[in-house]
């Protein structure tokens, strides 16, 4: 190490912001580094110092060297705002990504009981899921069945009526049966014989019969004299011409029964001729009869 010189003074260091002045050495840099040069920091070009010199660069190093902040840049706020967006997204990505895999190994991790219980309500809703469609289609059949009833009561009220219509004689029928032929030559059948003969017929089973063009019903009356006899009004000629509806044998041993049509017709020098048939037609119509003091119950 060499002794200063007698004779030499140490070079003085410039104060802080004061410019060196001509002949100044500057100090030696510790451990052999590089001097640092103005405006640099530590041998690096110091690119926020201000530039020029003058005491606003004095004081601005000054400011630096006490620690002020310097101003910061401005980002923009679109990018900003696309970011937050983005780190949203990730997020919820991130998020259910967890839940599934969490679920995955909550089941993985489960013990047998509590999958057989898991297990056991997936079942429960599948069989309640199941009842619901069973359900609907009971309701869906009970529909079709609906329709199918109402569509079996029309037909059957159809049929019904029908049959009134054939027993009150507003329809006209056809069926096995007899077509009788009384002759009264001399004029002596009576309007008992007559009315006599529908109603042996009737107890035979009769189920509906005309007599000469008019309709026998639940009202009719037979009227007049021998040799002028009448239905409802309506005037009869020999020969009486009766067909009537029902069962053939039994009706035509009701009328020949000891004492009975036959032999009351026979009486009066008349006859009574029966023929069975298996297509007898009763196509006269009775006008219905409206009740003068019946009416229908509730």
């Amino acid at each position: 190490m060499t002794a200063p010189h007698p004779g030499d003074r140490p070079a003085e260091e410039p104060r802080p912001g004061e410019p060196a002045r001509p002949g100044d050495v500057p100090a030696a840099a510790p451990d052999g580094a590089t001097p640092a040069e103005p405006g640099t920091r530590g041998g690096t070009p110091d690119t926020d110092a201000p530039t020029g010199a003058g005491p606003d660069a004095g004081t601005a190093q000054d400011g630096g060297a006490a620690g002020t902040p310097r101003p910061r840049r401005r980002r923009d706020p679109l990018a900003a705002s696309l970011i937050g967006v983005l780190t949203l997204l990730l997020g919820f990505a991130f998020a259910v990504q967890v839940r599934s895999t969490d679920t995955d190994e909550q089941l993985a991790g489960a013990r047998e009981e509590d999958l057989i219980r898991i297990l056991d309500d997936v079942t429960a809703q599948e069989d309640r899921l199941r009842q619901e469609i069973t359900d609907q289609r009971v309701a869906l059949d009970s529909l079709g069945d609906s329709d199918t009833a109402a569509a079996a009561a029309l037909q059957e009220a159809e049929q019904r009526a029908e049959t009134l219509g054939i027993l009150n004689g507003t329809l006209p029928a056809r069926g096995p049966g007899l077509e009788i032929t009384i002759r009264d030559p001399s004029g002596g059948v009576v309007p008992d014989v007559l009315l006599n003969a529908v109603q042996e017929l009737r107890g035979a089973g009769a189920e509906t019969m005309q007599i000469d063009g008019v309709r026998i019903g639940v009202s009719s009356a037979v009227t007049g004299s021998a040799g002028q006899l009448a239905i409802d009004g309506q005037p009869l000629e020999a020969p009486f011409s009766v067909r009537v509806i029902g069962s053939p044998q039994d009706m035509e041993t009701a009328l020949n029964i000891p004492g009975g049509v036959a032999t009351r017709v026979s009486r009066v020098e008349g006859s009574l001729d029966v023929v069975q048939s298996q297509d007898v037609v009763v196509d006269a119509l009775r006008p219905l009869d409206e009740p003068q003091y019946a009416e229908p119950t509730d």
